[in-house]
């Protein structure tokens, strides 16, 4: 018998996707009661969001899942009727799968409810003792709940999936354009419900499941084998570095930044209690998105920034951590160095660390993160979310007209559109953290008709960056006529630089970034510093700057008080070393090269300098062995 299109297929897989669903809410339900002390009188829409955000997880996984067996299935039907024996390989297959999903998530609930982390390879952590393991769990009744629970739902879901599979009847149809054309739209729809959203920039992560500060709801919406297959991915991705002894480099770490012992290894903890007052001035970073150093004072292709790097506190011999955004933002905002290799934001198991919104918030301060694209690109959005940004706002909150390419609106609209919530935080006489991220400054570029470049300016490159400090200067106009103006340092700094010619494995271009501290009331002149600086310096020089009583648990020094003998950077898994005479690199197979940049001679002095080369790798290796260890 020919159709046709056999709808009964589309039925078929429905059915299986709603079963499955169902099971999976049914343990979600479960976590959420056994945990409902955690909800801390947070609103019901928000807990109605976490369960609609763990749809989208459980459909991901779902579709994981039927993808495989829809796609044979397509293809068989159109030569012939799908019999008995296909029905009962799907039977099996699809079980065999949905089973072990099941069992992951009925021990995800005991798992979170003492870890409070949803389940991952950590779990594996004590396989080498599989007696003591066995042992643990027939001690532990309440194990045994989650396992009768568990047998019960494969009792329901095996009868009611062999009663959906067994009763369907497939019947072959014919192999016409149409079909094939309906058949590929359903794997489309299964192949979008394996990415999770539809935005172009990032498929689902476990950062999207972070939507509000309750930090029970922002993992109820997870789904226990996403975070497990997330986790044994990054597993096999950030392996542990081993480039010196741990406890040695923070032996070594702990001169580096003149603190006194501690009893705890990687306990970088110390105290900062300033005299005086605090002065909670609102505090606004910008990240700009490529803005080397070396396009200021170059061709009047950034007249805004040179004009107020006269009027700030500039650093000018500042470096990005690395090369990559998401090095940017977390260098910056979270005062740890750049690991080669590694995303230290875009991991299953979201840390929550001390950084700049959690300090401030405790001196009563409101928090938001802006940019212009997706906030979900590198997991930032729920990484910060997990890390007190009280806000997130990005593509999903500008109109839709306003969105000119994959890297949503243009810089300048972006800071037009956010004074709005810049007003709103600064009422009730409290105090504002705001963080941006421009995006201009990167491909593909889009200049508004409203711009007009610099006529002496011909190369899109050329004028993208004046757009983006024209962007910068409209900024700070509109600021100006804000009462909240007056009580703002404004701090300007790139996520990295660019990719300009440079005679050095290292492009500096690449890494040299402007650092100016902008509050024309505030700060009492214009200072030029020459020291070494670095992206993980920015947080505890602000805090300086408002005279803030904190712990600092970071590798950043403040600036205005502390000095660093070298600042460090990753390049495409080179690392580099450099101070205000010499650049060290040592490449992933362990060459080393010493330059005397400042002559801009690329001769390798390394030999002949081999004292001052260890005594840069040793400071380089000790700052990214005691982070790797205690991170990663």
């Amino acid at each position: 018998m020919k159709e046709k299109f056999n709808l009964k297929l589309l039925y078929l897989f429905f059915k299986i996707y709603i079963l499955s669903l169902s099971v999976f809410f049914l343990f979600r339900i479960g976590l959420f009661l056994i945990n409902i002390h955690r909800l801390n009188d947070a609103p019901l829409f928000q807990i109605i969001e976490s369960f609609i955000i763990g749809i989208r997880f459980d459909t991901v996984i779902c579709c994981y899942i039927l993808v495989l067996p829809y796609f044979i299935l397509s293809v068989l039907i159109f030569f012939r009727e799908i019999g008995h024996l296909a029905l009962r390989i799907l039977f099996i297959f699809l079980f065999t799968l949905f089973s072990l999903s099941f069992l992951i998530s009925s021990a995800d609930i005991p798992y979170f409810s003492y870890f409070f982390t949803r389940f991952n390879i950590s779990a594996f952590t004590w396989m080498g003792t599989p007696e003591f393991v066995v042992k643990m769990i027939l001690q532990e009744p309440r194990y045994w709940v989650f396992f009768i629970v568990f047998i019960l739902l494969e009792i329901i879901f095996y009868k009611l999936l062999k009663i959906i599979i067994y009763q369907s009847s497939l019947y072959k149809i014919q192999l016409s354009i149409q079909n094939i054309i309906v058949c590929l739209l359903l794997l489309g729809v299964i192949l979008l419900g394996i990415r999770g959203r539809i935005d172009e920039k990032s498929p689902i992560r476990t950062g999207t499941a972070y939507f509000c500060n309750n930090a029970f709801l922002n993992q109820l919406g997870l789904n226990p084998n996403f975070t497990f297959i997330r986790s044994v991915l990054e597993k096999n991705k950030n392996k542990k570095l081993s480039v010196m002894d741990p406890a040695l480099a923070f032996h070594n770490l702990k001169q580096y930044l003149s603190f006194s012992d501690t009893n705890k290894l990687f306990n970088l903890s110390r105290v900062i209690q300033p005299r005086g007052q605090s002065t909670p001035h609102n505090v606004i970073v910008i990240l700009m998105e490529g803005m080397s150093y070396h396009y200021l004072n170059n061709n009047h292709l950034t007249p805004f920034l040179d004009s107020i790097s006269t009027r700030s506190y500039f650093f000018n011999n500042c470096y990005s951590a690395g090369i990559h955004t998401h090095n940017g933002v977390f260098s910056t905002l979270f005062s740890f160095p750049a690991i080669a290799g590694k995303h230290a934001m875009n991991v299953t198991n979201i840390k929550q660390l001390n950084n700049i919104a959690s300090i401030l918030k405790k001196d009563n301060y409101t928090t938001a993160y802006f940019t212009t694209h997706d906030g979900q690109f590198d997991n930032i959005e729920g990484f910060l979310k997990n890390n007190a940004f009280e806000q997130v706002i990005s593509k999903k909150n500008y109109p839709f007209n306003k969105i000119k390419t994959t890297l949503g609106v243009p810089d300048d609209y972006m800071f037009e559109f956010s004074m709005k919530y810049l007003d709103q935080m600064s009422q009730h006489a409290k105090p504002f953290l705001a963080v941006y991220l421009t995006a201009s400054n990167h491909g593909p570029y889009y200049i508004p008709d409203y711009f007009k470049p610099n006529i002496i300016h011909t190369d899109i490159k050329e004028q993208i960056v004046e757009y983006a400090d024209w962007s910068l200067r409209k900024f700070i106009t509109l600021s100006k006529e804000k009462p909240w103006f007056k009580n703002t340092v404004f701090v300007f700094v790139a996520d990295h630089g660019a990719s300009i010619s440079d005679k050095f494995d290292i492009p500096l271009a690449y890494t040299h970034v402007p650092l100016i501290f902008y509050a024309p009331h505030i700060l009492d002149s214009n200072k030029v510093f020459n020291q070494m600086a670095s992206q993980i310096d920015v947080v505890p020089t602000i805090l300086g700057l408002l005279n803030t009583s904190y712990v600092n648990s970071t590798m950043g020094i403040d600036l205005l008080k502390e000095n660093r003998p070298y600042s460090i950077f990753n390049f495409h898994g080179l690392y580099g070393v450099i101070d205000k005479k010499w650049l060290y690199v040592i490449f992933p197979d362990g060459r080393e090269v010493l330059y005397k940049y400042t002559e801009n001679n690329n001769t390798n002095f390394f030999n002949t300098n081999k004292l001052e080369a260890e005594q840069m790798k040793k400071y380089l290796f000790s700052h990214i062995q005691v982070f790797d260890s205690f991170y990663y």
